[in-house]
């Protein structure tokens, strides 16, 4: 499975949710994760490397690669369908390079926030992604969400984006997602992570 998280919107959380779904999924799941970094921060793969100075067992690899990368790297990818490659894309659309890696998705979680520019840029998102890979299973989770978001701004967001693939449960913005690393997830979060987690990989985890 290759699973892409990306927005055309900058800080709506996609590095750290790549990160919950590696943990989740290696840690809780025992399922064979990697993650490939195309962000151009490369902040997951200084959080690994970071992390690897404290001799802690790697619970998956973590590769930094770029667009151009990346065609090469389909086919060992793509090699063992068990294992799940999540891919933190970088946040821009204007680059040709993304058309071979939102070919080769099988599932894309795009994280966001309700206000009206988050929304415009993951509309944009999704439908530059629709175009290149047409069948590609999308599924939208509110992150960060502050406690004082208005219902109806909620709801009609919800509404909108619903046309174009599921969305989950929201998940609250906690300080707690500070302390993530590519080792652990703090157990204080697992509550809230965990219904958000089996709405996304529930039926492939079903399948593996």
């Amino acid at each position: 499975m290759i699973c892409l998280f990306g927005n055309q919107k900058g800080g709506v959380g996609k590095s750290t949710l790549t990160v919950l779904s590696a943990n989740y999924l290696s840690l809780a799941k025992d399922w064979p994760v990697t993650i490939i970094d195309m962000d151009y921060q490369q902040s997951i793969s200084q959080k690994f490397e970071k992390a690897k100075v404290l001799e802690n067992e790697e619970p998956y690899d973590v590769l930094p690669a770029n667009l151009e990368s990346f065609p090469p790297l389909i086919p060992v990818l793509t090699k063992n369908k068990k294992d799940a490659i999540l891919i933190d894309l970088p946040g821009k659309l204007d680059d040709d390079g993304l058309i071979p890696v939102f070919t080769s998705a099988d599932l894309v979680v795009c994280p966001f926030a309700y206000d009206e520019f988050t929304f415009e840029s993951t509309v944009l998102f999704t439908v530059v992604l629709k175009k290149v890979n047409p069948n590609v299973e999308v599924v939208f989770v509110p992150n960060r969400i502050k406690a004082n978001v208005k219902f109806e701004i909620m709801s009609e967001v919800n509404e909108q984006l619903s046309k174009f693939g599921k969305i989950t449960m929201a998940i609250p913005d906690r300080i707690d997602f500070q302390r993530i690393t590519t080792f652990q997830t703090p157990l204080s979060l697992y509550g809230i992570i965990t219904p958000v987690f089996e709405e996304i990989f529930a039926d492939r985890l079903w399948k593996k």
